[in-house]
This record gives C-alpha cells, structure tokens and sequence, in this order.
C-alpha cells in the first residue's frame, strides 16, 4: 500500500487555474486512422493525471517538487501541478518531449479531520455494505439479483436493531433496572441514587428508571442519523459530468458494466430512504425495550386499563417496524441515471412517527404501578436470540441464492474460477458483519456489566446483580475458539511462506545479469518477500474457515443460551468437572476478549482524533472498505468513490476539450481502481483520447474476485475493448497488485510484468549500494514506467482525430 506519511496538502490562497471549467460539446466521436508501423507522437499536447493509492500522501511527493499549486478543488480533495507547469497551457512548445504532470489528492475523503475517528464504530455496518456488492456476476436482469440484495438490506437493518438492542440492554437493563434497583450495586454509585428505590425519589419506580435511561439509546441512534446525514450532504452529492451521444458501437443498456451507468456513483436517495427506515428501527427498538416490561406486568396483574392500552402500543410499534422493514425491501437503487426523484411523505415521515411511538411508550411505562419492582433481568433479553437467529437465516438465504447467481452466471457464459469461495464469499462476509456486530455488543455489555458488579460473578447469590443476558455469554465463549483457528492458518502460512521460499530461491538470481555477485541472504530475502506476498491469494480460504466455524459456534450457542433459561443450573449439575471447568475458562477468556475489544477501539478512536498520523493510519481502513457507495447500511461509512470519481471524471472530460490534447491517467494501488472507475464514466469521444496506466493495481487480482459483477473478467475485459490503450505493470513482490490478464486489440498483452524487484541483485558500477526491495511502492522508480507512459502517449498521438470529425474503423490502433 502506499503509506507514505507526510503533512496534508494545504491549499493556497489564490488556486491557479490553467483552463477554465469547459464543459464537452455535441457532435459525433472521433475515431483513430489507421497506422502503418510504430506509433509516433504528433506533438500534441499531453497530461498525466497522477492518482495515489490507500493512504495517501502529499502533492509534493507525487510530482516531485516542493513548489505546487492547486489547480481545482478544495482542502478535502483537489488537483495540484507544479508551480513551473501552472500555464503550461500557454506555452505548449515546452511540452513536446513530456506530458504535463498533475497530482490528484483524494486523502482527506477519508482521513482529514478528526471526526473520522468516530467511524471505527461503525465497522460492521461498512462490512455489511461490501457483502451487498459482492454479489456473482450472473446476467444483471436475473431476479435473484433483487432476492440478493434485499437479504443483504434486511440483514443491514438487524445490525441496527442489534446496535439499538444493546445499547437499551447496557443502558436499561443493567444500569437503570438491575444496578439501580439494588441496593448493593448503587451503594457506591452516588450517581446513580436519584433512581435507587431505597432514597424513594420520584424516578425510583421500575418503570420511570427506564424511561429516564432510554435516553442513552435514543442519543446514539441521534448521534449516527446526525452523522449520516452530514455525510451524505457532503460526499453523494457530486453530479457525473454531461455526456455526448452515443454512437453505433455502444451496446445496449442492459448489456453495459454497471459503472458505465451515469448513475452508478450519485446515491443520495437511497441512502436518504434507507437513512429514514434505520432511524426508525432504532427508535423502535427503543420503544420496544420500554414496553416489554410494563406490558409484562400489567397482563400478569390484570388492573383496569393499562393492559388493553399496552397491546395497542405494542401493535403500533409492530405495525411501524413491518412497514420499516417493506422500505428496505422496496429501497432499490437506481443506476442508469442519477436519481433525484423526491421521496413520498410517508417516508420521510417514518422517523417522527416511530418518535412519537416513542413518547408514547414512555409515558405508558412511566405511569405509577403501585407494588411493581425490577426482577432479576429486564423481560425481553431473549430478544438477542431472536436476532441471532434471524440473522442466521438471513445468511443462509445469501448463501442460496448466491449458488443460483453463480449457477446462472456459468450458464451465460460469465463464470469465474477465480471468484473468492466460488461466489459464496458475500454470504461469508455477511456473516461476518453479523459476527463483529455480536462482538462488539455483547463485550459493551460484558465490561459494563464487570464495572457494574465490581467484579462478581453473575447468577451467584453473593452477586449485586444477574449480568448481561445468558446468550451473551455463550457468544463469549465462542471468541477463543475462533482465535485458536486463526492462529492454526497463521502457523500453516508460516509454513506455506517457508516452503515456497525454498522452492523459488534458485530461481531468483536467473532473473538478474550473470556477472552479478550472487548474495545467498540477499536470495532468500528476496524469496521470502515473494512467498509473503502470494499469500493474499489465499485469504479466501481463511474467511471461509472462519465463517464455517463462526456459523458452527453462533449456532451451539443459541442453542446452548436457550437450553440454560429453560433449565437454569440443571446444564452445569449434570456435565462433568472438566467440562464445566473449560467452559467457564472459555466464557471468562471470551468475556476478557470483548470487552478489550471495545477498549482497543475506543482508544483507537481517541488517538485518532488527536494524532494525525494514527489517524490517516486508520485511513488506510476506509480507503479500502469504503470505495463502495452505501447501497445496504446507510450508518456505514460514507463513500469516497462519489465524490473521487466525479472529480476525475470531469477533470479528464473538460480538460480533453479544453486543449483537444491527450492524456494519460495514471493510477497506484487504490487509485487505479478509481482510475478505472473514472475512466468507465467517460463518454466515447473521451475516451478515445484517453490513455489508462495503472500499477500496483488490485483490479483483477482482489476486485475482481471478491466482486466480480462490477470487476470481473466480462467487465474487466468490456473496459478494455472500448479502451485499448492501457498498460498494467506489476510485481511479484506485491502483496496487493497483480496482473489484469488482458490482451490488447495488437496482440500484445496489457501487463508489464513481473518487473524485476530489487532493480539490481547485487552491487554493480550503476548501482554501488544493494537496491531497495521495493514490493508494492515507488513503481516511477522502475524504468520501464517511463517506457509504458511514452508508448501510451505515442499512441494516443498516432490515433489522434482527423480535425473533420469523420469516423474512421479503429484497425491498426
């Protein structure tokens, strides 16, 4: 990846600008001539556009000079040029033998200010959203495109209710009903006493305790409709560029890529619609924790009219968590245009009707019951299996309908033997989302339940309160266990990196001139760091185990949590000494791991919000979980991609015009993903003057297995027929980039590669000192860089438009 740390870039007072906002005019595409022998360059004026990879790192850096300006753009993403090429538009007889340089800095997208530090939270909502596009690449108009998507958005919303639940279970549970309703839990707590019974307040009641504390729940789920919201004014706001017609050779629009669609990266109704419908469930949630335990004791008693008023509240919240639930299902994006319809009332009324379903739970479970007192735990804690279970099936549905995708994409031809898990990995990593949700809840309320207690164990006489609901303890004890698998593949990719190590090591020094000395240290360094970097291609098969064993586990557990509230303390009577001992082991070690999860992100997000480079180091996270638009959890992390897309895709389209020149973009590790969606945006006529270089690139070797609808080989290989000017340079040093296994339209193949790394093997006259294993960095340090973006200009240049527009057939370039 490229780390390169360094300060943000800063934008000066008085942005230069070399040519001014055109926009693309009208008229027909022109094409290239034919050419007999070598392309040559015409002189015409060139650009390359310099994008970074994950990470980010200076203007300064990328061009290589001290003195930059900014050339459009603003502090969170802007283009930059060198302070000597800022009117190199007026002078284009300085700039025959080399292309102007710009840099473009998207970075701040995602890790400019602090407040960014607050998206660890949000983990296992961004996940979620990455199962949605991880979908097989079956025919776009097959139905179970919609079956997948709606299972993922369904599955997005219980993370928000199992977010909302534990929250209510922290908050309500243990603080509010069992901490505060025993005296020698609140005994010192002096901040708890105005709801401790034995000081006889007017909050004291059972019902009133949790009223008051159910506006913890209600803050959080404030605090992320707060954040979505100003992220989404900020980032799925950014309109695609104006397009020229199309012309014969454009295929119909059920046949093209997904990020052709003018679309694709303009996503504001959706997630405001989506945004509207978790509000809700959230809101909900809450309302449903409040009503559980009035409900419960009025029908058990039997008094007047409360009863009869608690079933019509509990069917209201129903009512409006089933029609929540049908806008998920409904909430469809729309691609082919960027959608600006406005939503019906309804929707955006949803919010404020489950808010005033809210108000109304709390002045029912508020009202004064003579003789009712908190019990052991707050009835409703079986809740947590629901979800569990429900979260179960939903993943075995994605499972399903994923075999009939990847069944359907083979049978139209658009198979991929080299799909992760052969299609199943968007279920896996649902499940995984599911996963991280459960751990992250039930450690929050695992150490607060510990700091609540002082320490004591839960269900034991002696204990000041009963705990955290069974369920969560038996997700605990699940946590170990998935670490000793972890550690068992972290022993055999040990093994695997040293058996491969030996294998290539004799190979290594055929690569290099003869007459250099031959280094056995250097050799096995070298080695080393190629059987290292092999070792991404085998993470599908650690997610897979993982989620084989998560889904095991989860299942045991709900299970287990089920059969230990029907028959409390009969389990442990019965099983034997040993066993009971390596459970309880377990459950405390699970406990411990929680909670020190929780603690790790919180002190993450501290030092974050505080520490520039901590923070852009936590960037490095979110540049590449959030390339994605939010199309399933509208609380992930908000989506670079729709405002880095656009920006490029404007800046090439109006600077194309502007000059009639050529231009080559030219993109490291992340930003050539970016580079590719930009140039997938381009009309034609663009297109056709645009050059695409890219190194380091993960397009084909993560992309496009673990999403191949949008990179798969069929739109991988669409790209590539509609632009043939491309080039790929990549290592086998590189643990992230890898080839894109094109051939271009000449029969040359689009990769370069595997470039030699280090560039020299030993000590020689040019090289004195042993060369830098460079692996995934500093690819324009390689001289065959220099090589591929020459050649792409000289195309571009040899296949310029005729000045009448004429078409011409493409033979030749």
């Amino acid at each position: 990846m490229d780390t390169a740390s360094s300060t943000e870039p800063a934008a000066p007072d008085a942005p230069t600008t070399p040519d001014g906002p055109g926009t693309p005019q009208e008229g027909p595409p022109r094409e290239r001539p034919p050419q007999e022998g070598p392309p040559q360059d015409t002189g015409q004026l060139a650009l390359e556009l310099l994008v970074h990879g994950v990470g980010g790192t200076t203007p300064e850096r990328m061009l290589g000079d001290p003195r930059t300006v900014l050339v459009t753009g603003d502090d969170t993403a802007a283009v930059y040029r060198r302070a000597a090429d800022a009117d190199a538009e007026q002078r284009p007889g300085d700039y025959r033998a080399e292309p102007i340089r710009e840099a473009y800095c998207w970075c701040n997208l995602t890790s400019g200010n602090g407040a960014r530090a607050l998206w660890l939270v949000l983990l296992p909502f961004m996940v979620a959203n990455l199962a949605h596009w991880m979908r097989p690449a079956a025919p776009a108009a097959h139905r179970g495109h919609r079956v997948y998507d709606v299972l993922v958005r369904v599955l997005a919303l219980s993370l928000t209710v199992l977010l909302a639940a534990a929250v209510c279970e922290v908050a309500l549970d243990l603080t509010a009903w069992q901490c505060a309703g025993s005296a020698a839990c609140v005994a010192d707590k002096s901040w708890l006493g105005f709801l401790s019974p034995d000081q006889g307040g007017a909050w004291s009641g059972p019902g009133r305790r949790v009223v008051v504390a159910a506006v913890v729940p209600l803050l959080v789920v404030g605090f992320l409709w707060w954040l979505s919201q100003r992220t989404w004014s900020a980032y799925e706001s950014a309109s695609p560029p104006p397009r020229r017609p199309g012309t014969s050779r454009d295929v119909p629009p059920e046949q093209r890529p997904a990020l052709t669609h003018r679309g694709f990266w303009y996503g504001r109704r959706v997630v405001a619609r989506l945004r509207a419908a978790h509000t809700a469930a959230g809101v909900l949630t809450i309302a449903a924790a409040l009503l559980v335990g009035a409900v419960d004791h009025d029908i058990r008693t039997g008094g007047g009219a409360l009863p009869a008023v608690g079933r019509v509240l509990s069917a209201l919240v129903a009512l409006l968590g089933a029609f929540t639930v049908w806008i998920v299902c409904r909430t469809a994006r729309c691609e082919a245009e960027p959608d600006e319809n406005r939503d019906r009332f309804l929707v955006k009324a949803l919010p404020f009707g489950a808010l005033v379903a809210l108000v109304l739970s709390a002045v029912y479970t508020a009202w004064e019951r003579p003789g009712w007192a908190g019990g052991d735990r707050l009835p409703g804690t079986g809740a947590f299996g629901g979800i569990a279970v429900s979260q179960g099936l939903l993943v075995l549905g994605l499972l399903g309908t994923a075999c009939f995708l990847q069944h359907a994409a083979a049978r139209h031809g658009r198979g991929d033997g080299r799909a992760a898990l052969k299609g199943m990995h968007g279920a896996a990593v649902a499940l995984l989302a599911c996963a991280l949700g459960g751990a992250l809840t039930g450690g929050m309320a695992q150490r607060l339940g510990d700091w609540l207690d002082r320490g004591a164990v839960p269900g034991q006489t002696d204990a000041p309160m009963a705990g955290p609901p069974v369920l969560l303890s038996w997700q605990a004890s699940v946590l170990p266990v998935l670490l000793v698998v972890v550690a068992v593949f972290a022993v055999l990719a040990g093994i695997r990196v040293v058996l491969v190590r030996r294998r290539i090591t004799s190979d290594i020094a055929g690569g290099y001139d003869a007459q250099e000395r031959p280094d056995e240290e250097r050799t096995r360094r070298i080695a080393g760091t190629i059987a290292r970097a092999g070792l991404t291609d085998s993470a599908p098969v650690l997610v897979g185990a993982v989620c084989l064993v998560t889904l095991v586990l989860g299942a045991g557990a709900v299970a287990g949590a089920w059969l230990a509230d029907r028959a409390p303390g009969r389990a442990t009577e019965e099983a034997p000494l040993l066993v009971h001992s390596a459970a309880a082991t377990a459950e405390a070690l699970g406990s411990w791991l929680m909670g020190a999860g929780v603690l790790v992100l919180a002190v993450m997000g501290w030092r974050a919000y505080r520490d520039r480079s901590t923070r852009r180091t936590i960037g490095i996270l979110w540049d590449v979980g959030t390339f994605w638009p939010r199309a399933a959890h509208p609380f992930a992390p908000p989506c670079y991609a729709e405002r880095a897309v656009p920006d490029l895709t404007w800046r090439m389209a109006t600077w194309t015009e502007n000059n009639d020149g050529r231009l080559v973009i030219s993109g490291h590790s992340q930003g050539s993903v970016l580079a590719a969606a930009a140039v997938w945006q381009l009309d034609l006529v663009t297109r056709s003057r645009v050059a695409l270089l890219t190194y380091g690139s993960p397009l084909e070797r993560l992309y496009g297995r673990w999403f191949p609808a949008c990179f798969g080989p069929e739109a991988l290989t669409g790209l590539h027929r509609e632009m043939d000017d491309w080039r790929n340079l990549w290592r086998l040093t590189d643990p992230i980039g890898g080839p894109v296994r094109l051939t271009r339209e000449d029969g040359a193949a689009v990769d370069l590669g595997p470039l030699r790394d280090p560039l020299t093997f030993g000590r020689t006259l040019q090289y004195p000192l042993p060369a830098q294993i460079l692996g995934h960095g500093d690819y324009q340090s390689d001289p065959v860089f220099e090589e591929a973006r020459a050649e792409l200009i000289a195309r571009l240049g040899a296949c310029a438009p005729r000045p009448s527009g004429k078409e011409i057939p493409r033979q030749g370039c």
